[in-house]
């Protein structure tokens, strides 16, 4: 797995973001650990309509996570990261997903055009890879996942919450 810096964003909030309350770091020191958190923050009932932000460098393991808490809560079929398309969506019982990667989104017109902001204010679970470059666009997250690949295998991952959604559903964690 190789870890590549990204070049900065390319829409940019006009205002300072407020600090994130609630902050909590954990150390993943293998995929199996990625996959144990993804399955205990599915079983959280109200991650159905909670709006996740994946922060980390190219290769940190975003998309992993992503595909372990997918199918912890019972997408069936491939799973794909959405690079090319933006957004991916899936279902999964009584639940609506949308995967979004926004590595690729470069003209803020897209947002838009693609009916994103309909996404936005429909029920079900939003995740985003790459949020930074549409920050101008989206909600405020409830919960942002910071990952940093330590070595191939091991990953720091901070947690922050941003709203009192994102703080009942770490409330409802454990480490």
């Amino acid at each position: 797995m190789t870890v590549a810096p990204h070049i900065g964003r390319i829409v940019e909030t006009s205002a300072p973001q407020a600090p994130a309350d609630g902050a909590r770091v954990l150390t993943w020191h293998s995929e199996d650990d990625t996959a144990a958190w993804a399955r205990a923050l599915a079983a959280q009932p109200l991650l159905a309509n909670a709006f996740l932000t994946l922060h980390g460098d190219l290769g940190a393991g975003k998309t992993t996570l992503v595909r372990h808490l997918l199918r912890a809560l019972g997408v069936q079929g491939r799973i794909k990261s959405p690079t090319y398309a933006v957004v991916e969506p899936h279902e999964a019982p009584g639940l609506a997903i949308w995967h979004f990667d926004f590595y690729r989104f470069d003209d803020p017109r897209e947002w838009e055009d693609a009916g994103f902001r309909d996404i936005f204010a429909s029920p079900g679970l939003k995740l985003a890879e790459w949020p930074e470059k549409t920050a101008a666009l989206t909600p405020p997250a409830d919960l942002a996942i910071h990952i940093e690949a330590i070595d191939e295998t091991e990953r720091k991952v901070t947690l922050r919450a941003h709203t009192p959604l994102g703080r009942s559903l770490l409330q409802g964690m454990t480490a």
